[in-house]
């Protein structure tokens, strides 16, 4: 049987993107989720991937929710840290609510769903944790203080933890995307994404969600064991790291 994995977020977006490519490599995988029920329910019917909800910013429930899946499935053996949300605001008119919570879930999430996992990696001597940060981590973003220090964190956690797992077996690596097509982008205002986006990105158009999702299929294989620790830039040359 294939190894278990867990894709956080993983209902739409990049983070289906992923789960389904994982499937399609033959893993065993569940998706977690926090809000959208429709959502989740047709992408878990469609795709035959159980989705499970809760929210990720909160320990004591990713506790719960892991021991939940690998009641189900196994032991998770390869964990996609890709839950995130954003609470754009100018930095002078940005609220404590509204870095709290996205500090909360995009990088507080990623200790919070990495943690508990991290025991069984180590007592099996496997392990692939891969993180979806973002362009905007790298070379921060007007609007998003919170989203880019949140991401940049990831950046951090990844280089650190990295090093912890290599002797026993466990690669930390981390992704970053630019634009993305995904729903979310694509119902952007289409003068927007023509004149002001796409601009700026040298090949001259939008990432695929499943561009992202062949990258960590490959973080997630046992071909790619001697890479941890990397930051995997994905954004069409519009930030060159």
């Amino acid at each position: 049987m294939g190894r278990v994995a867990l894709v956080t977020g993983g209902s739409r977006g990049i983070g289906a993107a992923i789960a389904i490519a994982l499937k399609k490599a033959g893993y065993r995988v569940a998706v977690n989720y926090c809000g959208g029920d429709e959502v989740a329910a047709r992408f878990s019917v469609d795709n035959d991937i159980p989705a499970y909800r809760w929210d990720v910013s909160d320990y004591e429930a990713c506790i719960a929710g892991i021991a939940r899946v690998e009641a189900d499935l196994g032991p998770v053996e390869v964990l996609v840290n890709n839950a995130g949300i954003t609470r754009d605001a100018m930095f002078h008119k940005m609220t404590v609510e509204q870095w709290k919570e996205v500090v909360d879930t995009n990088l507080s999430g990623v200790f919070n769903m990495t943690h508990p996992i991290w025991p069984g990696m180590r007592e099996r001597k496997f392990g692939r944790v891969i993180n979806i940060s973002s362009i905007n981590g790298q070379k921060g973003q007007a609007g998003q203080v919170n989203y880019s220090a949140a991401k940049a964190g990831d950046i951090g956690f990844t280089k650190a933890l990295a090093q912890e797992g290599a002797r026993v077996g466990i690669t930390v690596n981390v992704i970053c995307p630019g634009y993305i097509g995904t729903e979310m982008v694509r119902a952007m205002d289409e003068t927007v994404l023509k004149e002001r986006v796409l601009p700026q990105i040298p090949v001259g158009r939008l990432g695929e969600p499943e561009e992202m999702a062949r990258i960590a299929v490959f973080l997630a294989s046992d071909d790619s064991g001697f890479i941890t620790g990397s930051t995997i830039t994905a954004n069409g040359g519009q930030y060159i790291a």
